[in-house]
């Protein structure tokens, strides 16, 4: 049996985290290691930064075209954050799911609670150490202006008081440790007996 299972339909991983906590780089790092887990790349309409490109990191469009797509319901979910939309594809996510490929969605809390009870989904929050440490990679960064990491900062502690509502939580203090329980929960999760009945041979033997 593969390590990520031998699932006939893919899992849905839900990864929330406040800005600069590491989420995407440990995302990143599982769709490295890990050939049958996808990303998925949210669609939004804040402005492209200078190192981004589209298709790569974001899908960029117009906050006309993104409402276009929420009243054709073309959204798993979406969120308006600091002024600006993200959005999940609702097709790419059923295309992925149905191959067998376990899909990532990298989301804000926002996000991810509008899917609590609907969706088949593990839920996952990445905490950083404390929000001195999340205010100092803010600043490392060196993307946002004092202004909007201080309007970040405040964001995340709004964020951190949704943590009761996920299966898991990994404190990000240091990068590789965080990411071997990350990998733990996802190889964890494809071995479930409740997952596994889907495809009968592998429980009759």
């Amino acid at each position: 049996m593969p390590l990520l299972g031998n699932l006939k339909r893919g899992l849905i991983f839900i990864i929330s985290a406040p800005a600069g906590t590491g989420k995407t780089t440990l995302a990143n790092m599982l769709t490295e290691e890990f050939s049958q887990i996808r990303q998925s790349l949210s669609f939004t309409t804040r402005s492209k930064r200078e190192n981004e490109k589209n298709g790569v990191h974001y899908h960029f469009i117009s906050q006309e075209h993104f409402e276009d797509k929420i009243a054709k319901n073309d959204f798993l979910e979406y969120a308006k954050v600091h002024g600006h939309y993200y959005g999940t594809s609702k097709s790419w996510v059923e295309y992925e799911t149905a191959k067998g490929h376990h899909v990532i969605l990298v989301i804000d809390t926002q996000g991810a609670l509008q899917l609590l009870n609907k969706l088949d989904a593990i839920f996952i929050f990445i905490k950083p150490p404390s929000i001195q440490a999340l205010r100092a990679r803010l600043l490392q960064r060196q993307t946002d202006s004092i202004e909007e990491i201080e309007r970040r900062i405040e964001w995340a502690k709004t964020e951190l008081q949704a943590i009761p509502h996920y299966d898991y939580l990994i404190v990000n203090e240091k990068l590789q440790k965080a990411f071997q329980v990350l990998k733990s929960i996802i190889i964890a999760e494809s071995h479930k007996v409740k997952r596994l009945i889907s495809n009968p041979s592998l429980i009759e033997g």
